[in-house]
């Protein structure tokens, strides 16, 4: 029973009609969880806010009983971890972390506004749908295999936000003490002007600190870039691997064998003799359990097994 629902919450079969069922249905408790959270929000649907907390409260309790559910079979999901071992991995998961923060809220909506801020997370509930669809795990891929390179450049610009906000608090200290009374007014500007969003609710007046913005600024353009093009050739290689993958996939499909024996009047036969007669390729030879390379002088024997390219054969026999 555990191993059923296990294979029911896991991602979904086109033959497994109760597994589809599920996706569907928690796909429309997340939407319809959200959405009653942001109609809460309209002061004009007051009328209706006992609706929508009823709605919040069903829907959460679907993903209590979900919560649980997933506890319980969470030694199918880590195998090769005993019971215990299993459930705290799942715990402490992200899928686990966001499954617990998207029920905490609904039990503390009066109490500290931080509870009442976690009904956020229930947003990121949609990563767990997303997650089972190949172009968000080629997302994940492309961001896990560049995390160093990301990372690095990361701290490049902490480096340079640090040492330009201190550098123009530095500068306009002085002449804007309101403005700039401290350093962290200065990581502030620093930000909005690496990252060309410019707010000009803080900007420098003094003629060096002017200039050290527009060093800045032009600073900002070539670091910002760097990340984004990481990631764009982090995304350039893996369409690449994809593209490969499917090349080496479509050959394989093409490959068939076939048995020596006596009724095919194949035995005694050379490699090339067999490449001209059925204008195919020949790629190896097994034979008594061994691999052996298949060159143009070797002769065929009754039992060998003979690997070619079968589309090509298939298109001679039907010349034929």
């Amino acid at each position: 029973m555990r191993k059923r629902i296990f294979e029911i919450m896991q991602i979904s079969k086109k033959d497994d009609a109760p597994s589809m069922a599920f996706d569907i249905i928690l796909v429309l408790v997340i939407f319809t969880n959200i959405t009653a959270m942001f109609l809460q929000t309209f002061s004009s649907m007051s009328a209706y806010h006992d609706v929508f907390k009823v709605i919040e409260y069903v829907t959460v309790g679907f993903f209590c009983v979900e919560y649980l559910f997933r506890i319980a079979t969470a030694d199918f999901l880590y195998p090769d971890k005993s019971k215990g071992a299993a459930v705290l991995r799942f715990l402490f998961s992200f899928d686990g972390v966001v499954d617990l923060l998207t029920i905490i809220p609904a039990f503390f909506l009066t109490g500290f506004v931080v509870f009442r801020m976690l009904r956020v997370v229930r947003i990121f509930h949609l990563f767990r749908i997303n997650s089972q669809y190949d172009s968000f795990n080629i997302i994940k891929n492309v961001l896990y295999s560049k995390r160093n390179q990301i990372f690095s450049s990361v701290f490049i610009i902490l480096i340079l936000m640090l040492a330009s906000s201190l550098g123009i608090y530095s500068v306009e200290h002085e002449a804007q003490p309101d403005v700039f009374e401290n350093a962290f007014s200065g990581i502030w500007w620093s930000v909005s002007a690496m990252l060309t969003v410019g707010y000009g609710d803080i900007y420098p007046i003094t003629v060096v600190g002017q200039i050290m913005a527009i060093v800045i600024a032009f600073l900002g353009v070539g670091v910002v870039a760097i990340p984004t093009g990481i990631i764009s050739a982090g995304f350039v290689e893996q369409y690449q691997k994809e593209q490969n993958s499917d090349t080496l996939h479509t050959d394989i499909d093409k490959v068939g064998e076939i048995l020596v024996t006596g009724e095919n009047k194949l035995a005694g036969l050379s490699i090339a003799e067999l490449k001209n007669e059925y204008d195919t390729n020949v790629y190896i030879i097994i034979r008594d359990e061994l691999t052996v390379l298949a060159t143009d002088n070797l002769k065929l024997c009754e039992g060998d097994i003979v690997i070619i390219n079968s589309e090509k054969l298939v298109k001679r026999k039907k010349r034929k």
